[in-house]
């Protein structure tokens, strides 16, 4: 029987993600705490529908693995350094959704960022933790 390689697996989470089948994803995560570490690399992804869809999952599996969440950070750290704004203010969301002291502190570092949307996006998350 063949293997699947890692980047083919987030090949087919990316194209789920778009299709809109999250709850698919959802059991994929909750098996496979691995995963978590794939979604910086997910949301790296030119598709709306995808970085959307990585909002939806991280918001499904919060009720479902609280503490699990936190394996996402380090992924989503290294997005804060991407060149793109849009990618940058993408891991913020995110790392809001998680919400943990780690993440915020993350969200946080990011106020002098040189875009103003991505600034935008630090105060919007900041104003729910209030």
């Amino acid at each position: 029987m063949d293997q699947v390689s890692d980047d083919e697996l987030k090949k087919v989470i990316a194209d789920f993600l778009e299709m809109g089948h999250v709850e698919n994803i959802v059991a994929m995560f909750c098996r496979e705490p691995l995963y978590y570490d794939w979604i910086g690399e997910i949301l790296d992804d030119e598709r709306f529908a995808v970085r959307l869809g990585v909002s939806v999952l991280l918001e499904e599996l919060k009720p479902l693995q609280p503490d699990r969440l936190a394996l996402a950070i380090p992924s989503l750290s290294r997005v804060l350094h991407n060149e793109s704004a849009l990618l940058r203010g993408e891991a913020i969301s995110l790392l809001g959704i998680i919400g943990t002291h780690e993440a915020i502190d993350l969200v946080r570092g990011m106020l002098s960022d040189l875009s103003p949307q991505v600034r935008e996006m630090v105060e919007l998350v900041l104003e729910e933790e209030r």
